[in-house]
């Protein structure tokens, strides 16, 4: 009873009988849409990446499935391992291309959630909110939100010598990393053919340091990296350097 056209709808009732043939007469009627639903999304598929969970899959509905232009679009819901509860967490128009993506950017690092999508079916009426009907599901599709990446690499160090009439010292600033898992900073010294050293014990929570330990006559090449909250370090700033006289 499926149908393209977008005002073709079914009237559907249910009338009890007594053993004697008799009816009590027709219960409330219910109005139901009869246009097609697409087949649910195909072949779902996720990858976790810095920006958040990515879903991809075959697009079900295209120009070659469908005979009429139906207004379609993708939901796709996530459910957090060990709960029952499911949430919608996106929609997307379907453009009737080979592939659909979304970006789930709201999820907590370490976690594993369960995925799926389905397809809708929207139906305009004139004067009232738009029937909706939903088509079947796609089958749910697990991943593991581990964070391995790294946050932004700082940039902006600069390298500033003080000294005369107090203990030398060589003062580094650079630009805040503004990743929100940011735990702070290492900075590393070495000097001219030498291997990097890391100055501080702890990640630094400010983006700025003084050196201390500086001799003179030397010249020392300074660079800063990220880390976040799980260890993970970003590549090290371009270095400044810097001479004490």
């Amino acid at each position: 009873m499926e149908s393209d056209d977008p005002s073709a709808f079914a009237t559907y009732a249910i009338e009890t009988l007594n053993a004697d043939g008799r009816s009590a007469g027709l219960s409330n009627q219910v109005r139901v849409p009869l246009v097609r639903t697409p087949a649910p999304p195909q072949d779902l598929s996720v990858k976790v990446t810095s920006q958040g969970i990515v879903l991809t899959w075959a697009d079900a509905v295209s120009a070659a499935s469908s005979p009429t232009v139906l207004p379609y679009l993708y939901r796709v819901y996530r459910r957090t391992e060990g709960s029952q509860q499911s949430f919608l967490v996106g929609e997307l128009p379907a453009e009737r291309e080979p592939t659909s993506t979304f970006t789930d950017s709201n999820v907590e690092w370490e976690k594993t959630y369960d995925y799926r999508a389905e397809a809708v079916t929207k139906i305009a009426q004139e004067g009232k909110p738009p029937v909706e009907v939903d088509g079947e599901e796609s089958p749910e599709i697990k991943v593991f939100a581990h964070d391995v990446f790294p946050p932004a690499v700082p940039s902006g160090l600069q390298a500033v010598f003080s000294g005369p009439g107090q203990q030398p010292f060589i003062d580094l600033i650079w630009a805040p990393v503004t990743d929100l898992d940011l735990a702070g900073y290492n900075v590393y010294r070495s000097e001219q053919g030498g291997a990097a050293a890391k100055l501080n014990a702890e990640p630094l929570k400010t983006p700025a340091y003084r050196d201390s330990s500086v001799a003179s006559g030397k010249t020392y090449f300074y660079s800063v990296a990220a880390v976040d909250v799980r260890g993970n370090e970003s590549v090290r700033s371009a270095d400044a350097t810097e001479t004490v006289p």
